[in-house]
């Protein structure tokens, strides 16, 4: 600019540019740059936020385990307090030993048990003596009764 002007008697010192046009395929370039950066770093931020989910999602689901498993315990040990207190407070009135105020409960809870599964069930139920000396008979009644089909 300054060898241009000094043909006019003009000198320049100093000029401020305000205004820079770069070539088309030089501004396209450094755009791509731009959007790429920005492409970049909105991945970035959406791979953390994802990542950030996660990781909330499963202390979520670990403190909701841990809270069942306190209530599953705190109700577990109402059950045998009040069953120890009622055990206690039946032993008491009727003078009976409270091992077989359990025995009794064992039974009573069993055949419970047998009602519940005989009335709601709708599939026939086969209940089998599971001691090791019973799995022993079984076989033989089996092998008996196959051998009378003969």
């Amino acid at each position: 600019l300054n060898a241009a002007m000094s043909e006019y008697g003009y000198t320049i010192i100093q000029t401020l540019v305000t205004d820079l046009t770069p070539d088309a395929v030089v501004r396209a370039a450094m755009n791509e740059i731009n959007t790429n950066s920005r492409m970049r770093d909105a991945t970035l931020d959406k791979a953390e936020a994802e990542k950030t989910f996660v990781v909330k999602a499963a202390e979520a689901d670990a403190e909701g385990k841990y809270l069942s498993g306190v209530g599953v315990a705190k109700q577990r040990k109402a059950i045998i307090d009040g069953l120890r207190e009622s055990v206690y407070d039946f032993a008491e009135e009727s003078k009976t030993d409270p091992h077989d105020i359990i025995h009794l409960l064992m039974i009573t809870q069993f055949f419970d048990m047998l009602e519940t599964i005989g009335a709601k069930s709708k599939h026939p139920s086969l209940f089998l003596n599971h001691s090791p000396g019973a799995v022993m008979d079984l076989q033989k009644t089996i092998s008996t009764g196959l051998r009378m089909d003969r």
